[in-house]
């Protein structure tokens, strides 16, 4: 309208229009006033862009008008779908920040860095094309847009790395938020576990569990006795609340023994899976001793140097101490405000005087009860302090921890005498009540404890003097002589007190009674022999070391897997964790599972079988990747000699154990069966009797493993078949669904049954259901079928989907009714319908390369979906371990859509389904669930391919189409880059460093890199971004792990990654999936890439790294280098390094990672071994693609076929870069020759002519050699390939024209091959035969030249398993294995037994060489009988005459080691140190000496008299024939 006024009628000063007659500030007006009309309903769009929930009241309108409008405007609205896509005004305006301050900083850090670097040069183009005539304004343009668009690229790119950047803060204000990582290490727990109890009972316990009415399993005993345990936590369990909480009335106390029996059913399985050796679960557990004053005792990792803490605060001098007398209240003070002290202080004098009194017996019985009763006194009188010199405790406390170490190492190992030495005379009790009952540390309220029975049994005292020798009961008086005379020293006013004065004199008798422990040698090995068998007594002497004994860090579990676990289970107490409902009150669920061909437990023949590649069984892989779990797997068992694992007994545990290491069923199936260990822990803690309880779960849970081929597994009688039983009949809940096709008749007439069975209980399968389905159910995607036809089985309101990689933890399991409740919440205006879970990946400590993936999940598992779910409320779907609403699901298309091919990635689109249908995600991360990924680079690489050809496929689906019309624009831009958009992203930084390389060659070749006659400005911003810009993407990892882990492990871990090759790694798979993506959305093709669940750590041979990378990786790789090479031959600009750095890394990432990262790829042998096979498969003609290259050339390039006219334009403008580089190349100065001054001394258009007649003739020769003999053939092939060689040589050595001809020939070669394979010219095979050739030549050199170093190949192995090696596994002795079998063609299938007997050979010929060289003792010595061997005979073997070989120690030789004393079968060094140790003897003959110097005194070996030494066993040494191995 403006514009007409302006050019209509002139009446003057003023205009006139549609017959109004104004000025031209009216119609300007005019013309703002109606364009703003205009913009009106972009104005409303706005609004509701920052107001979602108007949209959603606009769609769900019933109004006819609305609707009227919402057809004719937008037709989407007459979906069923997308109506109710909104969140709550308090998220959106959170999520609005997000992105406000994100596009914010893009668009200024874009300015400054990608457009004002381009505004100069940008001039400057267009001052020369305006002031110089012969400029071009197409050459102007061309120009500008190969400068301007790698800056445009990374415009476009970098918003996906200010995401992450954004993802990082706010990730970590999240997680700091949801009090995540607050508990990072075990000191942690200790600090805070004082509070755990507490938390346990609020958060994971019913509100009236402790205290529910009339239940008929009571914790309150009518009897109030300690009576049997009739009702166990697990059904079987000995663990019983009974005996010892009706003593109880605190409710503080029920907590904590409610607690500690949660906690100790933890530690059990702990020790039940085998990552925690008995003495880690006793040190880890909460103890309990019937009838003590305590119902539990903390355990021993929480007590531990506490006492050590304790005396250190009675030492030192405070401030606020008063000037005054001292009284108990304030000398005390540090250690009453201190919970874990206080309970320590108590705990050590409550069982050091129970192992004083068992210790010293009846015969001391009066005088500690006397000595105990007057501490007491002074404790509750509050002048202890004034008793005792405190401040000096610390040399009793010394003494005291030396007593109990040494009776602690003794005891158990002790042998009891037959009988009894000496009668003792039963001691008239107390008339003391034993133990007062005192205020322990804890404030809780204890019981009396009677004294001990006195010592029953008596014999007939021995008139004879005997000479017992016992050196651990001679140790142990020493220690306690120096206890007492530790604590008498520390004794105050013993001259004016009396009671001071009648402690002293009781200490001082009980240390000369003749008929005591001190100086009665038979009492005293009584006693000890009396306490070895006693259970509660060695119970309560390792409770006691533990806690004045050992140091906080000897206590703590070695296991990291141990360490993570109870960390995440301690801090996840401290979360934001909904409070548990009852058990009736719970929701129900049901666990899925599908399931098609993988392991389900290995067998015998499955661990012992060896891989031609590795050389090394199953088994010992295993053992040596989980050494520490294999120890404390054979000390469950009370396995002493390997070979008995395959023994009746031991080989079904043999078979559980390496199954729960692997990614198997079992191990699935296990840990989702501890749900129900969990319910049965949960329901005792709640007194609920067994019928109860059973009832209620079989309501509340169940378990279905959708094992989809069972039927066929079990006709074509599959030993899967029979552990899939085997499951069933360990797990009675476990439920089983498979699809049966039954034949009916002889032309193939089927009909298809979804069944479900389980465990009959008697060895058997049952049937429960059978429902005839309309035909075979898979139509599409197997897994998703799978899924769909097993639905119908579950009972549950919530499902949860459970992948076969996957694993459960009991501590977890304890709270997934908690997690139930997220359902009942609604944090927004929709309802809660799927409920994501926190995932650990478990396999990422092979190898690094493992350890890229697992970090790489971890960052998306928790931090990625953290950030999505809060605050940008866009978290989907991602896969298991996910939860949900049943019935939402079932009414609303399912949880899985199965259409072939679109819905390859199956997950994602139950989530687009529920956002599309009203449906809210949840992420709660106080809870986890084990997943397993891969671990071999082949397998990584078919993973990523499979994300990324259903990210392609989501792109081109309907789900995505509508649910981009209706997000709002910030949820759009979160749901674009937490997404698909990442894999566009991959797709654009790729397209971004192929155009960098060609822009700068075509620039330097055509010689356009300066502007005009300016100085040249090298411009290296580009390569910052690139290269700054990748760096940037590790922030997200540190952030995951600096919440979880702390700052500074984050930062050694992101260190670890870079020394390792860790940004190879992701670069290499940043074009896979940048391949994947751009191939399915040109071409197609998406399928289902099976990685396998395997251990991958063996060498892969370079044909079939060939195989796999070439099309992905090789050639751009080989592109780039060549590209860059071009640019650097040509370029005149400078600074070359500094401008192609982030360049050749993409190059050499692309080139060398599938080599750096496969084992052994360095070894030499290995080397020639790979050269030889890729030369057969070059040359190979039949056998499929793994055997001939022809085939598999064929088969990879098969999709040009059927590629669409637009798909192939992208092709046909990569042929034109090509020629245009070429010509370039062509007609540049490069290696010109100048013949006038250097005349050819050959013909060189006769060269040329010699040179194409060979080519002509060998093109004959190949097509008639199957005619001619082997000989002639080979001559002849000789003679032509030396010919063409030496004619190109001439021609290369005589005019250097041609050395420009062959690189420009490369180029024009390609693009003419690209251009044949578009439109199928048979003929490029031939050319591309040659450049693979080249290509695999290129890649053998680097790898022969560091092989011949060697030094590469064990770099690579160290920097390879880096992380496994740091987690004491010992992966290069595998290695090492491997080459050694590789080397003598290992592939015999050899026993574990004759590598055992082979082991012992190579010993006993070690033992001989010793034996040569005088360093083993073979003869035996006697000893004449004396009155003290007499009495050691008689002890050893009473009323014989046999006579008794005594060996002398190796410790108390002086002289010789051939004389006085035998050896055995070991060898001992100068220290009296076992040389080989029991691990490298096996069970030899020595199984009956003594294991240590001071066990049982009827087995001690005595030195011998120094008079019958002889003169002629004096040491001598000769020369060995040989010398013994290292």
């Amino acid at each position: 309208m403006y514009l007409m006024w302006t050019f209509g009628p002139s009446t003057g000063q003023s205009q006139s229009y549609l017959g109004i007659e104004a000025d031209a500030n009216f119609w300007w007006w005019q013309y703002v006033w109606l364009s703003l009309l205009c913009m009106i309903p972009w104005f409303v769009e706005v609004c509701m862009q920052i107001y979602p929930a108007s949209s959603t009241a606009l769609y769900t309108s019933r109004n006819d008008y609305v609707q009227s409008f919402l057809n004719i405007l937008f037709p989407l609205s007459r979906l069923y779908v997308g109506k109710e896509v909104h969140e709550s005004f308090g998220h959106t305006a959170i999520y609005l920040f997000y992105w406000v301050t994100l596009m914010a900083w893009k668009l200024f850090f874009s300015y400054v860095f990608e457009v004002y670097s381009m505004v100069l040069p940008t001039l400057q183009l267009c001052d020369d094309y305006i002031n110089f005539p012969d400029q071009s304004f197409a050459k102007m343009c061309i120009v500008l847009t190969m400068r301007w668009l790698p800056q445009f690229l990374v415009y476009l790119i970098d918003m996906s790395i200010w995401y992450s950047v954004w993802q990082a803060f706010a990730g970590t204000a999240v997680g700091f938020s949801d009090n995540l990582g607050d508990i990072k290490t075990m000191k942690d727990i200790r600090d805070n576990f004082g509070r755990a109890p507490e938390l346990f009972c609020q958060k994971m316990l019913s509100p009236d569990a402790g205290s529910r009415r009339g239940s008929a399993a009571s914790f309150m005993s009518k009897s109030g006795s300690f009576g049997s345990e009739s009702q166990a936590l697990l059904g079987a369990d000995p663990h019983q609340l009974q005996s010892y909480v009706n003593r109880l009335l605190d409710v503080r106390i029920q907590k904590w023994v409610m607690f500690a029996s949660a906690w100790n059913e933890i530690i059990d399985h702990f020790r039940q899976e085998d990552i925690i050796s008995n003495r880690e679960r006793d040190n880890l557990k909460f103890s309990r001793f019937d009838g003590f004053s305590q119902a539990i005792y903390l355990p021993v990792f929480q007590t531990a140097g506490v006492m050590d803490d304790v005396i250190t605060a009675l030492e030192t001098p405070r401030d606020d101490q008063p000037s005054g007398p001292t009284t108990d209240l304030d000398f005390f003070k540090p250690i009453m405000e201190h919970v874990t002290m206080k309970t320590a202080v108590f705990e050590v004098w409550e069982l050091g005087t129970y192992m004083m009194q068992k210790v010293l017996g009846p015969v001391h019985e009066n005088d500690i009860q006397a000595i105990t009763g007057l501490v007491l006194k002074w404790t509750e009188s509050g002048t202890l302090s004034r008793h005792l010199t405190l401040v000096k405790i610390r040399q009793a406390m010394n003494s005291f921890i030396q007593l109990v170490t040494i009776l602690e190492k003794g005891i158990g190992r002790r042998k009891a005498a037959v009988r009894t030495r000496k009668s003792v005379e039963p001691t008239p009790k107390s008339n003391g009540k034993g133990m007062r009952k005192v205020m322990s540390a804890k404030s809780l309220s204890l019981t009396s404890m009677e004294g001990e029975k006195s010592f029953q049994k008596s014999f007939k005292e021995s008139t004879e003097k005997i000479v017992i020798i016992d050196a651990l009961r001679d140790q142990a008086r020493d220690k306690f002589r120096s206890v007492v005379q530790a604590v008498k020293g520390i004794l105050q006013y013993v001259e004016h007190d009396a009671e001071s004065r009648d402690v002293l004199d009781r200490l001082t008798f009980l240390m000369s009674m003749e008929n005591g422990f001190l100086w009665d040698d038979a009492y005293a090995s009584d006693r000890l022999d009396f306490l070895s068998k006693d259970d509660v007594f060695k119970e309560v002497l390792t409770k006691l070391s533990g806690l004045v004994a050992c140091h906080p860090d000897d206590v703590e579990p070695k296991s990291k897997e141990v360490r993570r676990r109870l960390t995440f289970f301690v801090n996840s107490l401290f979360m934001d964790m909904p409070n548990a409902p009852s058990i009736h009150d719970m929701f129900s669920w049901n666990v899925l599972t599908p399931y098609y061909s993988e392991d389900v437990m290995y067998n015998k023949g499955d661990l012992e079988k060896r891989t031609d590649e590795l050389g090394v069984s199953t088994l010992l892989y295993l053992q040596t990747l989980f050494r520490g779990d294999w120890d404390n797997f054979l000390e469950r068992n009370e396995i002493k000699d390997h070979e008995k694992i395959w023994s009746k007994k031991c080989v079904q545990e043999t078979r559980i154990w390496a199954s729960l290491r692997a990614q198997t069923l079992f191990r699935t199936v296990s840990g989702m069966m501890y749900y129900e260990k969990a319910l049965r822990l949960l329901a005792n803690l709640e007194r609920m009797d067994d019928v109860t309880t059973n009832d209620l779960l079989g309501e509340k849970f169940g378990y279905i493993v959708s094992c989809q081929i069972y039927g066929t597994m079990k006709k074509n009688q599959d030993p899967k078949a029979e552990d899939i039983e085997e499951l069933l009949h360990r797990y009675p809940h476990l439920r089983i669904a498979y699809i049966d096709n039954i034949r009916l008749n002889r032309s193939g007439t089927a009909v298809s049954y979804s069944v479900l069975i389980k465990s009959d209980g008697n060895g058997g399968v049952e049937e429960i259901y059978r429902v005839r389905l309309p035909g075979n159910p898979v139509l599409g995607e197997g897994k998703p079928e799978n899924q769909n036809h097993a639905m119908i089985f579950t009972r549950g309101e919530f499902v949860q989907t459970i992948d076969m990689n996957q694993e459960g933890y009991f501590e977890e399991a304890l709270k997934m009714r908690n997690a139930l409740q997220e359902f009942a919440k609604r944090e927004g205006p929709l309802p809660t319908t799927i409920l994501g879970l926190r995932e650990h990946i478990f396999t990422g400590s092979v190898s690094s390369l493992a350890n890229y993936m697992a970090l790489q999940e971890t960052s998306f598992v928790t931090l990625g979906q953290r950030v999505l779910t809060k605050p940008l409320r866009i978290r989907l779907h991602y896969g298991h371990p996910d939860v949900f609403d049943k019935l939402f699901f079932i009414t609303r298309g399912g949880i899985s859509k199965s259409s072939k091919g679109i819905n390859l990635s199956e997950d994602i689109f139950a989530g687009y389904n529920n956002a599309l249908r009203g449906g809210q995600v949840g992420f709660k991360e106080y809870l986890q669930v084990g997943k397993g990924r891969d671990v071999g680079m082949s397998q990584i690489y078919k993973f990523e391919a499979k994300l990324s050809q259903g990210a392609g496929e989501q792109s081109l689906s309907r789900d995505v189409y509508r649910l981009c019309h209706r997000l709002d624009f910030c949820r759009l831009l979160s749901f674009y880059f937490g997404g698909i958009g990442h894999y566009f992203s991959n797709v654009l930084t790729v397209l971004t460093i192929y155009c960098v390389v060609y822009l700068m060659a075509v620039l330097a070749v055509f010689d356009m890199e300066k502007i005009g006659d300016r100085t040249i400005t090298p411009m290296g911003t580009i390569q910052m971004l690139l290269g700054g810009l990748g760096l940037m993407q590790t922030i997200p990892l540190y952030a995951t792990l600096g919440v979880e882990r702390g700052w500074w492990t984050s930062l050694r871990e992101i260190m670890h990654v870079f020394i390792t090759g860790g940004p190879l790694h992701f670069m290499f798979h940043i074009q896979t999936k940048a391949h994947y993506m751009s191939q399915t959305i040109l071409v197609g093709g998406a399928k289902y890439r099976a990685t396998g669940r395997g251990f991958v750590t063996q060498h892969t041979p370079m044909d079939e790294q060939f195989r796999f990378f070439a099309s992905s990786h090789l050639y751009l790789g080989v592109e780039l280098a060549a590209g860059l090479i071009i640019m650097g031959i040509f370029t005149d600009a400078g600074q070359y390094a500094g401008r192609t750095w982030s360049l050749w890394l993409a190059s050499l990432s692309f080139l060398a990672s599938p080599f750096w990262f496969n084992p052994l790829s360095f070894e030499w042998n290995v080397v020639v071994s790979d050269y030889k096979n890729y030369l057969d498969w070059m040359g190979g003609t039949t056998g499929g693609p793994s055997k001939s290259w022809s085939q598999w050339w064929t088969d990879e390039n098969s999709f040009f076929k059927t590629m669409n006219f637009n798909s192939k334009m992208f092709y046909f403008v990569k042929s034109v870069l090509f020629i245009l580089l070429a010509n370039g190349i062509r007609t540049s100065e490069l290696c010109k020759a100048n013949l006038t001054l250097n005349k050819p001394f050959v013909s060189i258009s006769g060269v040329v002519v010699v040179v194409a007649v060979l080519l002509a003739l060998r093109g004959v020769f190949n097509s008639a050699q199957g005619n001619l003999p082997y000989a002639a053939r080979q001559t002849i092939g000789i003679v032509i390939f030396l010919g063409i060689s030496v004619g190109i040589l001439i021609l290369f050595l005589e005019d250097s024209d041609f050395m420009r001809y062959a690189i420009a020939g490369y180029y024009y070669a390609g693009a003419f091959c690209q251009l044949g394979l578009l439109f199928g010219v048979k003929a490029v095979k031939n050319v591309y035969f040659l450049h693979d050739l080249v290509c695999g030549h290129i890649i053998f050199i680097p790898l022969i030249v560091m092989a011949a170093l060697q030094l590469p190949h064990h770099i690579q192995t160290w920097l390879l398993y880096h992380n496994a090696l740091s987690s004491d596994v010992v992966v290069s002795d595998i290695l090492r294995y491997a080459q050694k079998s590789q080397k003598s063609g290992g592939d015999e299938d050899e026993e574990l037994v004759e590598q055992v007997a082979e082991l012992r050979k190579l010993l006993q010929k070690q033992e001989e060489m010793l034996m040569n060289t005088g360093l083993m003792a073979v003869d035996k010595s006697r000893v004449t009988r004396n009155e003290s061997t007499d009495a050691f005979a008689e002890l050893v073997s009473p009323g014989t005459g046999t006579e008794v070989s005594i060996h002398q120690p190796a410790a108390q030789r002086q002289a010789g080691f051939g004389g006085g004393g035998r050896f055995g079968a070991r060898a001992f060094s100068m220290t009296g140190l076992d040389v080989w140790g029991p691990m490298a003897i096996g069970a030899g003959d020595d199984d009956d000496r003594p294991t240590n110097s001071m066990g049982t005194y009827q087995n001690m070996e005595i030195q011998a008299s120094r008079g019958q030494a002889k003169s002629d066993e004096a040491f001598s040494f000769s020369q060995p024939d040989q010398m013994p191995p290292r």
